[in-house]
This record gives structure tokens, sequence and C-alpha cells, in this order.
């Protein structure tokens, strides 16, 4: 058993009861290499953010757990080093199974995430609760879900989704004893988030659906997932070096800073920091075709992602210099 506090990481509680006093939310980056992990440390540390590091079933599998552990607590040392201590969790982003939120909490990890949504009713209830009583016996914070978003990320996909019903919300958090409630309100999975034709607006999140659900568990943090927004000069850059990206839009961020001064306290963001790092590559590898060092164009990719965290940290999600 390894405690993520010997890591350095903290949990979500304290994070999630500061960002609803104050009005904002901690950004949730996923990462699945060097690269961006130090754009997600160096942007939060330039604006001294607190930071949800996120990883999937896919990004375990791909980067290896032990690996993930001793860069996670290289992060909390970079950061120390870059001059701010900003609070770090390390997060399991769509657990999808008793077994794997169990390895990832006696490895290191200090918040879960169990997605039930996919299961009946009184399923997701009896595998949110199982996790939650391991996960606190270790003071580890668990988040879990009510609705369906739809659309593509890494293992996790719909084809239709189903926005939270504010009726079950009480209930599935008494019921559970879970720390956070990831819900669908209009958000979706990927970088094709909606299918609008040229011209038409993003149909709007239900606000109305948020509210209700702040009235029936008042207090209570609530996550965002499928919160990309998907920058339009991202997507021109892409195209414009040899990319295919075609009708890809995501949610407007005017919309998330709204929700971000709710109760929604964790806004999860993984399609943009993809794209702002695949239209750097693409740029170097089309305008200098000899290129084979991997620094040159990784480089940049990493400057990009900083920049592209920077500004959501600072515009969208409200919490600099809130660390």
């Amino acid at each position: 058993m390894i405690s993520y506090k010997d890591l350095g990481l903290v949990n979500t509680k304290e994070m999630f009861k500061k960002a609803m006093d104050g009005k904002y939310a901690i950004p949730a980056y996923n990462f699945n290499n060097m690269e961006q992990l130090q754009a997600i440390i160096q942007a939060c540390v330039e604006t001294k953010s607190p930071v949800i590091l996120q990883v999937s079933k896919g990004a375990r599998n791909y980067a290896n757990q032990t690996m993930l552990r001793y860069m996670a607590q290289g992060a909390v040392e970079m950061a120390k080093e870059l001059g701010f201590n900003v609070p770090i969790a390390l997060h399991l982003d769509h657990g999808d199974s008793f077994e794997l939120a169990k390895s990832c909490i006696e490895t290191g990890f200090s918040s879960v995430m169990i997605d039930g949504s996919h299961l009946s009713y009184e399923e997701n209830i009896a595998l949110t609760k199982k996790v939650v009583e391991f996960a606190h016996k270790y003071d580890v914070t668990v988040e879990g879900e009510l609705g369906v978003l739809a659309g593509i990320e890494d293992e996790v996909s719909a084809d239709h989704s189903s926005y939270t019903n504010p009726d079950d919300v009480e209930d599935f958090v008494k019921k559970t004893n879970v720390d956070s409630l990831a819900i669908s309100i209009g958000t979706s999975h990927g970088a094709y988030k909606f299918k609008v034709k040229p011209g038409e607006s993003v149909p709007p999140l239900r606000f109305d659906i948020l509210d209700e659900i702040e009235k029936r568990i008042p207090g209570f943090p609530i996550v965002l997932h499928g919160a990309s927004s998907v920058p339009q000069q991202l997507i021109e850059e892409i195209n414009a070096n040899g990319g295919k990206m075609e009708n890809a839009v995501g949610v407007p961020e005017d919309q998330l800073r709204k929700a971000a001064t709710s109760a929604v306290c964790k806004i999860n963001i993984d399609s943009d920091g993809r794209l702002a790092m695949t239209a750097a590559v693409r740029k170097v590898l089309k305008e200098k075709a000899e290129e084979f060092d991997p620094r040159k164009y990784l480089g940049p990719a990493r400057d990009s992602l900083k920049q592209l965290y920077i500004h959501k940290i600072k515009n969208v999600l409200g919490s600099a210099g809130k660390a």
C-alpha cells in the first residue's frame, strides 16, 4: 500500500470546499506523458492554481502505473522547485470497476472516479458505495456519476446522452456517501461534441438542470466532464498543416465560466490539450520536414499546451491565485 500523502499529494476535499466558497472551478487536466505533465505544472505554478492530475484507464496502461506514480511525485517536487507548492491531486478518470479503483488507491492515487453511469441506477449505487467504503479507509476521495455523456474519449464511449435527473441526486449521494458528483447537462466527450451545421450555434448547457440539482443537494461538489471548447484556431492550424478535422466543435467558454461560479467546482479538460499539442507538432513537422529530434517538436507542443492551460485557468475556471 502506497499512500498518496507520502508522494506529497492531496485529496480533493479541501480543494472543493475552497472552490465552492470562492466561486471557481479546479482544473482537471489529463496527462499521458512527460511533456503534458510539465505543461500542467508550469501553468499552475505560474498562475498559482490548484490542480487535479487526471489519469484514465487507457493512460495508466499506456504509461505504466509505476511510472505514473513517480511522475506525480516528480510533479510535486517540480512545483516546489519552480517556486510555489500548489496543491496537486492524482485522480483516476472514468474508473470502470472496483478492482481498478482499488489498484489506483493502493498505488498512490488521492482521488478516484467510479463511473457506473452505464449501469442501472441500483447497480450504479452498489458499485459506487463499494468503492467509497474502500477509499474512505485511506482518506481517498471518490467521484460518482449520474447521467450519460455522449461522445468518445479513451475507453469512454456513448452514442447518446441522457441528462442527469435531479430527482435522483439526493438519494444517490445519501446511499453512496460519495464526495463529488459528475452530472450530464449537455457537455460531451471528445472533439466532435455536437452535430451542428455551418452557422448554427452549439446547444446551450442545461443550467436549469444544474440549478435544480443545486437545490436538491446544496453545497455539494459538482463535476463537469467533456468540457473542452475545441478552439477553432487550433482546428484551422491542424488542418492547414496536413490534418483532417471537420466539424469539430466544443462547449463555449462563456458557458463554462458561468458553470464555474456555481456548485461546479471541478471541470475536466482533455481534448483541448490534445488539439494544442497536435497543432504545434504538425506545424513544426510541416515547416521543417527534415526535423527528427522529438525535443524540437514536443518542446513547442509543451509550450503551446502551457499557454492554453494558463488561459483556461485565468479566463474560464477562475482558479488563478487560489492555490
